[in-house]
């Protein structure tokens, strides 16, 4: 592999990542068509995932395979996803936000790259600090209009660096930092595809949140009033039923006689006293 690290970390993701921005979620996000609840969900997944990538990083801040790319300052995200939490959940947050299985595998490999291959972090820091300083940015502007959110930039610290004056020239101070970097053939092999693993787990977590939403969605339609559900091995009869005007419809399938009605009554009676003593 003759290539710069990052031209064929580029060149080795290109179809990876273009599946990643057509995946349902990103695509309705990219339109405008980014609601509240989703873009607390997938807020609130980029803090777990931020919260492990930077602790595996702080871990191996002066390890040769990853230090060159250690730009705290000007990339770290925590802190501003603990303002954007805020934010959105509350003054509990820490209680408050979900924590979906596809974030939690990403966690997981994240903790498990630092602790056993630490050069495979360049694959994710490349995956997701340079894609928040480039789509991110534009990302940001769309769930600020559809959102309704204050120019100000409350709810979307994630989105904003303010340590870095130049994006444009802070990234090819980053990919001159990668190429830098000392890898023989294999351990760039193994970088290139951990980048495209970083993008296979970008996808599993935007087609969970989608899934998510729909249900939510499908949650608050109106249920199916239970005399119209149908049973397990049971048949419910194709018929019609007559309509009977609201309050009408239990008495009028009952029997008519006046002995009933006297015995109806008197149990309705009863039955009102002893609710009403056990409200008491």
């Amino acid at each position: 592999m003759s290539q710069d690290l990052s031209e064929a970390l580029k060149e080795a993701t290109k179809e990876v990542h273009a599946q990643a921005e057509n995946v349902e979620f990103m695509k309705n996000f990219q339109k405008g068509q980014v609601t509240q609840e989703g873009f607390k969900l997938v807020m609130a997944s980029l803090y777990h995932i931020y919260v492990a990538l930077e602790e595996e990083i702080e871990r191996n801040r002066e390890n040769p395979v990853y230090s060159p790319l250690y730009f705290p300052e000007e990339l770290h995200r925590t802190a501003a996803l603990e303002q954007d939490m805020a934010f959105w959940y509350g003054p509990s947050w820490q209680q408050a936000i979900p924590y979906t299985a596809a974030t939690r595998r990403y966690v997981r490999r994240l903790h498990t790259v630092g602790h056993t291959e630490p050069e495979l972090l360049v694959a994710h820091a490349y995956t997701r600090y340079l894609g928040d300083l480039s789509g991110g940015q534009v990302l940001k502007k769309i769930a600020q209009k559809a959102l309704d959110l204050p120019s100000s930039g409350e709810g979307l610290a994630f989105f904003t660096f303010p340590n870095i004056a130049n994006a444009t020239k802070f990234k090819q101070l980053y990919r001159a930092r990668m190429n830098s970097l000392d890898m023989t053939p294999e351990v760039k092999h193994r970088v290139v595809e951990e980048a495209k693993t970083a993008f296979l787990l970008n996808i599993q977590l935007f087609e969970e949140l989608q899934q998510l939403l729909t249900l939510d969605t499908a949650d608050q339609r109106p249920s199916t009033p239970p005399g119209l559900q149908r049973l397990a091995g049971h048949r419910v009869p194709e018929t019609t039923p007559t309509e009977v005007p609201r309050g009408k419809a239990a008495l009028s399938l009952l029997p008519q006689s006046p002995v009933f009605r006297w015995v109806l009554t008197l149990s309705f009676l009863v039955a009102t006293v002893a609710v009403g003593l056990y409200a008491i």
